[in-house]
């Protein structure tokens, strides 16, 4: 199992703007709200990603090789992406998780009230039916990358909370894995405290900054 660390320094502030999405039924985070909440994070996994991937094509090879029929997407990257919000959207309907999309890359936000207890790495049982229902849409959009990222409030020391974050991530991911997604497919990272998408002076600001973020992107030849 792969394990980063990453350390990272930018803070946003979560702005609450919803829409109701007639198909769905779900209310859909618009597009203001989606920058607000994306951001610095996506921003920060987007930037992680680059630095260390310098092999991303072979891993891509490597992934499309082992599960994804030996074909890339090719041109139809938006549809194969839109395919799986719609049905990540459908699934996760009511179940707390937040799904935003930033061009062709989806992100699902898992609050961490509802993911792991106070000061626990064990996944919430409540919350085990939430995320087979993400692994049966990940083990059919097989073209994926799935980078699991941790987060935390600034409660504790920057070195307990770096560790947190780091051991919820890999606790999701240890999930997938027995869920039948390959190993290749996943990246692992945390970034403690150093990614608020609130205050961490409320006890509601430190409730969204505590979370686990999935993020999908495509996987192509190049």
């Amino acid at each position: 199992m792969k394990k980063i660390i990453v350390a990272a320094s930018a803070i946003l502030l979560l702005q609450a703007c919803t829409t109701f999405d007639p198909y769905t039924g779900e209310s859909k985070t618009s597009s203001t709200a989606i920058g607000a909440a994306t951001g610095a994070s996506l921003a920060a996994v987007v930037a992680y990603l680059k630095n260390k991937d310098e092999d991303s094509n072979t891993r891509n090879k490597r992934i499309l090789a082992a599960g994804a029929g030996g074909a890339a997407i090719g041109g139809g990257i938006g549809y194969y992406m839109d395919s799986q919000e719609a049905k990540l959207r459908k699934q996760l309907r009511d179940s707390g998780v937040s799904v935003e999309r930033d061009g062709d890359r989806i992100n699902l936000i898992m609050p961490g009230n509802i993911t792991f207890a106070s000061n626990s790495t064990s996944i919430n049982n409540k919350f085990i039916s939430v995320l087979h229902s993400v692994a049966l849409v990940l083990e059919e959009y097989n073209k994926t990358l799935i980078l699991v990222s941790g987060y935390t409030d600034s409660v504790g020391s920057t070195q307990y909370n770096q560790q947190l974050s780091e051991n919820r991530a890999n606790s999701v991911a240890k999930y997938f894995l027995g869920q039948n997604i390959l190993i290749d497919r996943l990246e692992i990272v945390g970034f403690g405290e150093t990614q608020p998408i609130a205050t961490n002076d409320t006890a509601a600001g430190r409730d969204l900054n505590r979370r686990v973020e999935i993020t999908l992107l495509p996987v192509t030849e190049s």
